[in-house]
């Protein structure tokens, strides 16, 4: 864990979302969402806008479907409804002194997730198969919270540092460049990089979420994207994008995504920590 800088506080946040089919895909199985929780219930956002952290947590997450016909679609909207329905009771019990480790509830909620998916998966023939990544960010008072599963993917540019990508790809591929045994170049083109390992959903028996944490400070610059918005700009470019995009920025990430590549649904959240 990162300490937060506690005499520069986080006072706001700014925060921009977009998502575009693609070149290729007729339809769009990426969702994302934008939420602000206080203790009267949670209040989904736009697309774009700032708002102040004293009284409210904030959460962020992309999501990428997978499945025949419209199931991926549909796998994608659940993981993020149901975001906003498990986390809102428990900032009120945290707003109330009880407490529980953020571990737990991320692992509760990606659990939710996945049984919800399974189920639906099971039941239903036009479901078959059906799964989503998932990548979720959860701020609160001088921490950033994330929890992962797929290849979607966390990045945080810190103030004055270079571009980290903070989550795992959840595949072989990944795992390889993770290793050394591929470079981002050799990661990008090898035939297999998309076939996941782990996914909520999708037949999966068991899922082990990736969640940590982040010092919160001013100045910080994160990134949430699926894999069209990877498949086509590598680190380097989205690095001067959140350095250079002051206006925008997820918008003309996903653009610049899809010019360059397009052969896959792309979907960014862009957020600022202010003072």
């Amino acid at each position: 864990m990162t300490s937060p800088d506690i005499e520069t506080p986080v006072r706001s946040l700014a925060w921009w979302g977009q998502t575009d089919c693609g070149r290729v895909r007729k339809n769009n199985e990426d969702s994302f969402l934008g939420l602000a929780i206080d203790a009267t219930g949670a209040r989904i956002l736009g697309k774009l806008g700032e708002a102040p952290t004293l009284e409210n947590d904030f959460v962020f997450a992309v999501s990428d479907g997978m499945g025949g016909a419209m199931a991926g679609e549909f796998a994608s909207r659940i993981a993020v409804e149901k975001i906003t329905r498990i986390l809102p009771p428990l900032f009120r019990q945290r707003a109330a002194g009880i407490t529980s480790g953020f571990g737990d509830v991320l692992q509760e909620l990606f659990a939710e997730i996945h049984r919800s998916l399974l189920y639906l998966g099971s039941s239903y023939e036009e479901c078959a198969g059906m799964g989503a990544t998932l990548t979720l960010c959860w701020f609160t008072p001088g921490w950033l919270y994330f929890g992962h599963v797929g290849d979607s993917r966390l990045y945080f540019l810190p103030p004055g540092g270079v571009i980290k990508q903070v989550t795992d790809d959840d595949t072989h591929v990944g795992w390889l460049q993770r290793n050394g045994q591929l470079n981002e170049r050799e990661a990008k083109t090898h035939p297999r990089r998309n076939v996941l390992q782990k996914a909520l959903g999708a037949g999966h028996r068991y899922i082990d979420p990736q969640i940590g944490a982040i010092g919160l400070e001013p100045g910080a610059r994160f990134l949430l994207c699926t894999d069209g918005v990877t498949d086509g700009l590598y680190d380097a470019r989205l690095d001067e994008a959140l350095r250079e995009y002051a206006d925008q920025p997820a918008a003309r990430i996903v653009q610049a995504a899809v010019e360059a590549s397009g052969r896959d649904n792309a979907t960014a959240l862009v957020i600022h920590s202010l003072t």
